[in-house]
């Protein structure tokens, strides 16, 4: 589904925004670490968060990325997503370590070492190239 534009674009790490559904109906928008993993967008989070309890009750999300610098690529992708345990926090250690230098990205991991994190996978249906 990604061409090789969009998995250069993907690749990089930038935040990106993350929406999901609220019980209302209106969507919930969050800045958040990401990493292609596959064919798949994956994020972590805490167990606990809005946007994990969003997930849960509608799977459906959507990520928006790039457009900066102004007439950079820009993406839209939205999909079905899956929320799973993060067992000895895989994923929360790999996106860290993608965003943060060494020496920072173990200060967090060891920050978290007790938190509860999930991962959400983004398992794309559409992609919308906005510019």
């Amino acid at each position: 589904m990604f061409d090789e534009q969009m998995r250069s674009v993907l690749s990089q790490a930038v935040i990106v925004r993350f929406t999901t559904i609220r019980p209302d109906g209106y969507p919930h928008t969050v800045p958040v670490w990401f990493m292609l993993d596959g064919e798949e967008l994956a994020l972590f989070s805490v167990r606990d968060n809005r946007k994990v309890k969003n997930a849960l009750a509608n799977p459906k999300g959507c990520i928006a990325i790039g457009g900066d610098p102004v007439g950079s690529p820009c993406y839209l992708i939205d999909g079905d997503l899956v929320v799973a345990d993060d067992r000895d926090q895989e994923m929360a250690t790999r996106i860290t370590r993608h965003y943060e230098e060494p020496d920072k990205a173990e200060e967090y991991l060891q920050s978290w070492q007790n938190e509860d994190f999930v991962v959400l996978r983004l398992k794309p249906r559409r992609v919308v190239k906005i510019s």
